[in-house]
C-alpha cells in the first residue's frame, strides 16, 4: 500500500478504475533518503519527478554573487519535489534538492511519466490541476515578495506553512523569506517580549 497517499491525492481530482491503480502502481518506485542526502544537484538533470510520502525536503540554489544558500520551496508530506523545468525538458537544473530529515518519496522517470499519460490520459488533467496550484503559489510569492515587508511575509509563512514552521531551522525560514536569520532572531524577541 506504499502508493496509498498519492492515489488518494489524485482521487480529490480524477478518478482511476482499480485495473487503471494497477498500471498506475507499476510505474512508480519507492526510494528513501537519509538526512542531508540529494535528490538532485545543481548541473544534474532531473531524471525523476517525486511525490513525498514522508519526510522534507527543501530546493535551493547557491547565490553567485554572494555564496548563499536561497530557497525555493520545501516539500512534505503529500507535496510534489521535482525541477519541472529540468525534468519536462530533460536539460541541466539550475538547483538543488537536499533531504532536511530522513525523507520517503515515490519516484518516476521522464520515459515512464510519459508512458504513463499515455496510458491513463486522465492524469493529464490530475497533473496540470498540481501544476496550476504550484503556480498560483509561485505567483504569491512574488507578489508578496514585492509589495510586502519582510516581517508581513513572516508572519504569513507561519500561518500557511505551520508544520513546515515547526519544522525547520530558522535560517531556513529566512532564506526561504530572503532575509537574514538575525533578522528573524529580532522579530521573535520582538514579539515574545510584547
Amino acid at each position: 500500500m506504499k502508493h496509498h497517499a498519492l492515489i488518494k491525492n489524485i482521487s480529490r481530482f480524477v478518478s482511476l478504475t482499480p485495473a487503471e491503480i494497477a498500471i498506475f502502481e507499476d510505474f512508480w518506485v519507492e526510494k528513501t533518503w537519509e538526512k542531508g542526502e540529494y535528490l538532485l544537484r545543481n548541473g544534474d538533470i532531473c531524471r525523476y519527478d517525486n511525490y513525498v510520502v514522508s519526510g522534507l525536503l527543501k530546493a535551493y540554489y547557491i547565490n553567485a554573487e554572494n555564496g548563499n544558500e536561497e530557497i525555493l520551496y520545501f516539500s512534505m508530506d503529500d507535496w510534489w519535489a521535482s525541477d519541472i523545468n529540468s525534468f519536462s525538458r530533460q536539460k541541466a537544473s539550475v538547483y538543488n534538492i537536499q533531504a532536511l530529515e530522513k525523507t520517503t518519496v515515490l519516484q518516476i522517470n521522464y520515459h515512464s511519466f510519459q508512458q504513463l499519460l499515455r496510458e491513463i490520459p486522465q492524469l493529464e488533467r490530475y497533473f496540470r490541476i498540481i501544476l496550476e496550484g504550484y503556480l498560483g503559489t509561485l505567483q504569491k510569492r512574488i507578489i508578496y515578495n514585492n509589495i510586502y515587508d519582510a516581517e508581513y511575509r513572516y508572519f504569513d509563512f507561519l500561518e500557511t506553512y505551520p508544520s513546515i514552521a515547526s519544522k525547520v531551522p530558522q535560517y531556513a525560514i529566512a532564506s526561504y523569506l530572503g532575509v537574514s536569520a538575525e533578522f528573524i532572531s529580532r522579530l521573535r524577541k520582538k514579539y515574545k517580549s510584547s
